[in-house]
């Protein structure tokens, strides 16, 4: 195959469609539009967003995008506090399904005195209906300034034939001795062991209230 050959086929999807690569100012000089369809795109949309104000729960409803991305900002608990999540299949009525997860983290005192890399069995679950852990140690409530933040990917929520993966990332203020200020990076993925369609999604701290922070939720097509 030519090179000219070769990088024409590049631009060019399986189905046929031109990818967005294809189009630019150096081959396509004269070109203010492309008709509909023709090029391969996506999109990335705010579908809602929700400010913690001692709030005991936050809760979203997922629909028929193939990726969500959700993105937590400063949020900071009451208390010192972990941070989880769980998944409903009915609307919201109940928060309980299977899931099969990793967790491993990097830390670092603010003092230099440690620092680890490792993996937390303590905080993954192997076909467990119970909340998954966010944070490794309590995410500081007691500091005004600690808070955590992150972003967190579902994958396919709405399929009825596979199981539904997910992976976050949390980085977070914590104290794992009681008292040394700590910085924390949480590494979190999983699948939750279900066909059925994930309807929601509810974020909550271990007891009492999420103080304060805001979570947004995108759809990705």
């Amino acid at each position: 195959m030519g090179t000219i050959t070769r990088a024409f086929a590049n631009n060019i999807t399986t189905s046929g469609v031109f990818t967005s690569s294809a189009f630019n100012n150096d081959s396509f000089d004269n070109v203010t539009a492309v008709p509909s369809g023709s090029v391969e795109s996506g999109s990335m949309v705010l579908v809602s967003s929700a400010t913690a104000s001692a709030s005991s729960s936050i809760e979203f409803t997922l629909g028929d995008y193939k990726e969500y991305k959700l993105f937590f900002v400063n949020m900071h608990p009451d208390a010192d506090r972990f941070f989880k999540f769980n998944f409903s299949t009915d609307s919201g009525s109940t928060y309980s399904v299977s899931k099969t997860t990793t967790f491993f983290k990097t830390r670092h005192y603010e003092s230099d005195a440690a620092y680890e890399f490792g993996y937390e069995a303590g905080y993954d679950l192997a076909q467990s209906t119970a909340d998954q852990t966010l944070t490794e140690g309590n995410l500081e409530g007691d500091d005004n300034d600690a808070s955590l933040s992150g972003y967190m990917h579902i994958f396919n929520p709405s399929s009825t034939t596979y199981v539904k993966h997910f992976m976050a990332n949390i980085q977070q203020l914590g104290k794992p001795d009681g008292s040394t200020r700590t910085t924390f990076n949480n590494y979190i993925a999983g699948y939750a062991n279900t066909t059925s369609a994930l309807t929601n999604i509810k974020f909550v701290m271990t007891s009492g209230t999420i103080d304060a922070g805001k979570i947004l939720l995108f759809g990705i097509n």
